[in-house]
């Protein structure tokens, strides 16, 4: 196939462009270039903005392709030009939504049947906090509107490996190739899901080839924050007990949602029908693995400051 990638120079659309390549897909990636990709050079590369609209869209027009991944796609002024640009032009249209689309879901485990937000209006172009979830919600609809059965939404939850600039699973990657005491969250008992960004690749390369219509959810195993420490092989964990936490932000300890706390949806999030209709997981312990691999040539600080870290473990020890 021919498939046109809306962004892919990082991360999530590094490993689609590579999932495509590997199968012996042609790839043309669109994006603005301002910064320099690592992607291949069988990859074609074409100049755009798409906060210009249907204006920074000009590199697409007199072209075809078979299919498009949408992976930059936040806002509708992002999504409406594109999905109408290229309908009728791509057989398929697959966007990457996200798993905040469900907000804090109570219903649980969140299932592509879940509530979502209500929608963004078609104006809003801020993309904060509030409104990331509802404007995903948005272009959803536009996509859905536009393409019927020919549109693929992905929801991912957390995403984790190699290349991941966030910063939430290269945390604790990181911190346990450290050594010595290490803080561990809760008492072992909350879940951490997270999915790794090649399976969630592999997938949308799958929907591409077979056709596969729908939403569905991307996400990865469910598993203790025991089972998470020992996969990380972190040799000297210390537990901190959730009241000892109390008032830590969630950016100091990327992953953890107690149980019962807020957003605890998104360690809940059912994989069942991706699964039975293809998605393949690859083990944590790889995934751990493969992301420590790459850590060791990047620059990743730490979320949680070591004063702080020791801080915390010595109060949960009075």
């Amino acid at each position: 196939m021919k498939v046109l990638t809306l962004g892919g120079t990082q991360f999530i659309g590094r490993h689609i462009v590579d999932a495509l390549l590997a199968d012996g897909h042609s790839v043309s990636v669109l994006a603005r270039g301002k910064t320099p990709d690592a992607l291949p050079p069988q990859v074609e590369r074409l100049r755009g903005d798409r906060d210009e609209g249907a204006a920074g869209l000009g590199a697409l027009n007199g072209r075809a392709w078979d299919a498009c991944v949408d992976v930059s796609g936040y806002t509708p002024r992002q999504v409406r030009p594109s999905a109408e640009a290229l309908r009728g032009i791509v057989s398929r249209y697959l966007f990457i939504s996200t798993g905040s689309v469900y907000g804090d879901a109570k219903q649980r485990p969140v299932t592509e049947t879940n509530s979502t937000m209500t929608p963004a209006a078609e104006d809003v172009t801020v993309i904060d906090g509030e409104t990331y979830g509802p404007l995903k919600v948005t272009c959803e609809r536009i996509v859905r509107d536009i393409y019927g059965d020919k549109a693929t939404i992905l929801r991912p939850q957390i995403v984790a490996g190699p290349h991941d600039p966030s910063g939430r699973f290269t945390y604790w990657t990181k911190r346990a190739t450290l050594g010595g005491t290490m803080l561990a969250p809760g008492d072992g008992t909350d879940h951490v899901q997270v999915i790794d960004g090649r399976d969630l690749a592999r997938f949308a390369r799958k929907a591409l080839e077979e056709g596969i219509a729908g939403t569905f959810n991307m996400a990865g195993h469910r598993v203790t924050w025991k089972g998470f420490i020992a996969a990380l092989g972190a040799k000297d964990p210390v537990w901190v007990p959730k009241e000892v936490l109390e008032g830590v932000d969630s950016s100091e300890l990327p992953l953890f949602r107690p149980e019962n706390g807020t957003y605890a949806g998104l360690m809940d999030v059912s994989n069942a029908k991706a699964v039975a209709a293809g998605l393949r997981l690859t083990d944590l312990e790889v995934t751990v693995k493969d992301t420590r691999a790459w850590l060791a040539g990047v620059d990743c600080p730490l979320a949680l400051s070591p004063g702080r870290e020791a801080e915390l473990v010595r109060k949960s020890r009075r």
